[in-house]
């Protein structure tokens, strides 16, 4: 079964390179291939448009610094934003500049440049580790606390009536300026001070939406792309079904490991059936096949939940519970829904009113088969769309990014998918690399989210490793 508060916590800490969204999810930039990348002169090019250089805190061997964006791109009379970046100090990089870009959205990324180095040592030889806190993560991360109180780090959980709408009223209209494509701007402005002409992007989660839309955008300025637990450039669907439709087969995948002797996915639909909120259950099994894609705790509840014993269901609810619980400056969620309800996959509108999408999302729900949703019911689905739904008419700034329903440039491109990821499942990973004329997708067995950094098969680094210096 699930460990403490404290453990759980601990593992879910180390999550957030990723997450569901993290997801829901949200992506960004490269440079490796041209091998014409940062040498001091570039570093010095840096210091010309970053402001405020000091040591970043804790992190040895790199130079934290300011880069001042527009709120709006379009109108420079909108005010400012400062994202704070963290720079590896290098004397050379004959590789590049690779920009390793978090998850989310709504996860900053400078504080997690250390357990960023230690995962992928010998595969960032001859590259200059950049990351940088995206626009409203961090020390400016978008905070609304009843909301972040209620969902912290999930994707999927219903936040309670009215803290969605009072979470935009705080934000205010500045919201609108929280998208991917503002995103994708903010990182072009940085490789411009970084003095890089391409970049390599290394993205995981949220952060390979990122990657993918800047490649779209500014194709010129991309060596390489690593997309981790990948989040396809057409958006996520609004109903969250690949998550949903993927459970009966990693529920399988885990219990042939374990030789559990039952059928996990048939054990589910008969709780959801007769004793339990399938959103809930849905939420719960996700964040376990992050922290723990052996699912051995929730294979056991499931087995005894199926006889009626509901007791284990209660504690692994409430483990998770207690391991989502983080503050917005570790994953903010006014971040989240702020640009996860403008960047979801159309037919969304997040212009349309409450009314509407919330009548989208009910229609939606309601014409799906029992099949199309098993081992879950059409509530757990309309769940799901809930929180988009109750976000704001919020009308997006013109999009300045490439065209979603474009391939990828053909540039090198690598994806990792774990087996048994929910948070982003390998029908996304598959749809991907349909996208990407030079793609090579790695599916790494018994494994969940976030592989560069949770993964321990030796294979997952050399495969990184002959990437990165190809």
């Amino acid at each position: 079964m699930i460990g403490s508060g404290e453990v759980l916590r601990e593992r879910w800490l180390t999550r957030f390179l990723t997450a569901v969204s993290v997801a829901a999810c949200a992506s960004a930039i490269g440079c490796g291939g041209n091998h014409e990348g940062a040498t001091s002169s570039s570093n010095a090019a840096a210091r010309a448009a970053l402001t405020g250089e000091h040591a970043c805190a804790r992190i040895r061997g790199f130079e934290c610094a300011w880069l001042s964006v527009p709120l709006d791109h379009a109108s420079a009379s909108s005010g400012r934003l400062r994202l704070l970046v963290g720079m590896q100090l290098v004397a050379r990089a004959p590789r590049g500049v690779l920009l390793f870009l978090t998850g989310g959205p709504g996860q900053p990324g400078v504080r997690f440049i250390p357990r960023v180095r230690a995962r992928l040592g010998a595969a960032l030889a001859g590259y200059r580790l950049v990351m940088i806190d995206q626009r409203g993560t961090g020390a400016g991360a978008l905070r609304c606390p009843e909301l972040q109180a209620a969902a912290g780090s999930s994707d999927l959980v219903a936040p309670p009536p009215g803290s969605i709408a009072a979470c935009a009223h705080s934000i205010g209209p500045k919201r609108r300026f929280f998208t991917t494509a503002e995103t994708v701007a903010d990182l072009d402005q940085l490789r411009a001070a970084l003095g890089a002409q391409r970049l390599t992007l290394d993205g995981v989660s949220y952060g390979t939406f990122v990657a993918e839309r800047y490649a779209l955008t500014h194709p010129e300025h991309v060596a390489r792309l690593v997309l981790d637990s990948v989040v396809p450039q057409r958006g996520v669907d609004p109903l969250f079904l690949a998550s949903i439709q993927a459970t009966p087969r990693v529920l399988r995948s885990a219990c042939a490991q374990s030789r559990c002797g039952r059928d996990p996915a048939r054990d589910l639909a008969a709780i959801v059936r007769s004793h339990h909120d399938g959103s809930q259950l849905l939420n719960a099994i996700v964040a376990e096949s992050i922290v723990d894609p052996s699912l051995r705790g929730v294979l056991a509840a499931l087995k005894l939940g199926a006889t009626g014993n509901m007791r284990p269901i209660g504690a692994l609810l409430a483990g998770v519970r207690t391991g989502e619980s983080v503050p917005a400056g570790v994953l903010s969620q006014g971040l989240h829904e702020s640009t996860l309800c403008l960047d979801l996959r159309p037919p969304w509108r997040p212009q349309a009113s409450v009314a509407e999408r919330a009548a989208f999302v009910a229609q939606q729900s309601a014409a799906l088969s029992a099949q199309a949703v098993f081992p879950f019911d059409r509530a757990t689905v309309q769940t799901n769309g809930s929180a988009c739904a109750q976000w704001p008419a919020t009308t997006p700034p013109p999009a300045g990014d490439g065209d979603p329903s474009h391939p990828l440039p053909r540039v090198p491109v690598l994806l990792l998918a774990g087996e048994r990821d929910l948070s982003t499942p390998l029908a996304w990973a598959r749809e991907e690399t349909a996208a990407a004329p030079r793609g090579q997708l790695e599916v790494v067995p018994a494994t969940g989210h976030s592989i560069q950094t949770r993964a321990r098969d030796p294979h997952v680094l050399a495969v990184l490793v002959r990437f990165l210096r190809g």
